[in-house]
């Protein structure tokens, strides 16, 4: 018997809505093709939660994954799963990891980061004001960018000549029409310059995030060894860049171009908090996100088996926007949306450890950003807009706006 066609996922990501539509109406999960490798995409909420929680699924491809051998060779998103940090771990070994890691986004160290980031925000938003009135710019490049690099290179010490290194090897690993020989040209270029961070810092240690994580033990002595450090630092830059640069862009995006939210926020009706929220909701930073496997069968609702070994995708946009969880107007963006719960920093033991940061981020951008330019519009009509071409990345490629400080 044969098994069911399989929905390519495109790696352009050029249609996202049609093919989050499609799989959540295709059940609780449904075959796909992820750039060759066959997996479930599991888009149906209380089910990925369910899974998300379970030991009955791992991110350990090396432990539980029969194709890994072949995957790490020839597939474009190699490095997604081959990394050795907590992203990979499973079980024992992620508590450990998680352990080692954690004390460098601890709510002390994040609340200490407020001056700095609300700084660099307002230096970000004064070079904007100082451009001619009525001028285009692109707030992606200008500001979305920029913000979150300078935040990861402060945190963890990264000298300010170097970060554009940074932003364009991270760009690649979230680039899903790399080939696989482009994409591992990419993942060299990435750890050599982790390399040259974490030497740097081994001869000089200081107050930041590097530092902190060559120095913590655990009470047995255990400490990340080279390789576990520098995909940690990677999982971080990765986690806390590109992903902010997208909620950023998609918030001012929706508040817009979507009538009558703004004015919420403006009356006092919600808070930009809500305008967070929903923007995460509505269109998470990362739409789907490589992989788990099964350690054991998993039997599905309708009958079906997520058979040992196979590997499982975390459909978070479709997810968010299942009919189930939000009703009929899941599609809508709502900033007065009662239930504001999504999965856009995940779920379970794999919770994103960076997500008070980000929320911090985008918050005061926000706040900044439409005081100082009450009256500012998009520069080109929003269907204009190119995504990211990107199955993983959820943003757009630029975002063109005429900045007016008088609505």
């Amino acid at each position: 018997m044969s098994l069911p066609a399989r929905l390519v996922l495109d790696p352009d990501g050029a249609d996202r809505h049609t093919e989050h539509r499609v799989l959540n109406d295709g059940g609780s999960a449904t075959r796909v093709d992820v750039l060759g490798v066959p997996a479930w995409a599991v888009s149906d909420p209380a089910l990925l939660r369910r899974l998300l929680t379970s030991p009955d699924v791992s991110k350990d491809a090396r432990a539980h994954w029969p194709e890994f051998a072949d995957a790490v060779q020839t597939w474009p998103l190699a490095l997604w799963v081959a990394v050795r940090n907590m992203f990979t771990a499973y079980g024992a070994e992620h508590r450990r990891l998680r352990r080692l890691v954690a004390p460098a986004f601890s709510s002390r160290r994040i609340a200490a980061l407020a001056p700095y980031v609300r700084a660099t925000v307002t230096a970000l938003i004064d070079d904007l004001a100082a451009l001619p009135p009525g001028q285009a710019v692109d707030v992606r490049e200008r500001l979305a960018y920029p913000l979150p690099i300078a935040v990861i290179g402060h945190l963890m010490g990264v000298p300010e000549d170097r970060r554009n290194d940074f932003r364009a090897v991270v760009d690649g690993v979230f680039d899903t029409t790399l080939d696989a020989e482009a994409a591992a040209e990419n993942a060299v270029r990435l750890y050599a310059t982790m390399d040259r961070l974490i030497a740097a810092k081994r001869a000089a240690p200081g107050e930041d995030m590097i530092s902190l994580l060559l120095a913590t033990r655990e009470e047995d002595g255990a400490r990340l060894s080279d390789e576990e450090l520098r995909d940690t630092l990677l999982l971080m830059i990765s986690a806390g860049y590109e992903t902010t640069v997208n909620v950023i862009d998609q918030a001012v995006f929706a508040l817009l171009t979507v009538p009558g939210q703004l004015e919420e926020v403006r009356a006092g009706r919600v808070e930009w908090n809500d305008v967070l929220e929903e923007t995460l909701r509505h269109e998470p930073a990362v739409k789907h996100l490589p992989l788990r496997y099964a350690v054991d069968d998993i039997p599905l609702p309708d009958g079906r088996t997520i058979a040992r070994g196979e590997a499982i995708l975390a459909s978070y946009a479709a997810a968010n926007r299942h009919p189930d969880w939000h009703g009929d107007d899941a599609d809508v963006f709502d900033v007065n949306r009662t239930v504001k719960e999504h999965l856009a920093f995940g779920h379970g033991v794999h919770f994103c450890l960076g997500a008070p940061l980000a929320r911090m981020e985008v918050t005061l951008v926000l706040q900044q950003l439409f005081d100082r330019f009450p009256g500012m519009e998009l520069a080109v009509a929003p269907e204009d807009l190119k995504p990211v071409p990107s199955l993983i990345s959820n943003g757009h490629q630029s975002l063109p706006v005429r900045l007016r400080p008088v609505a």
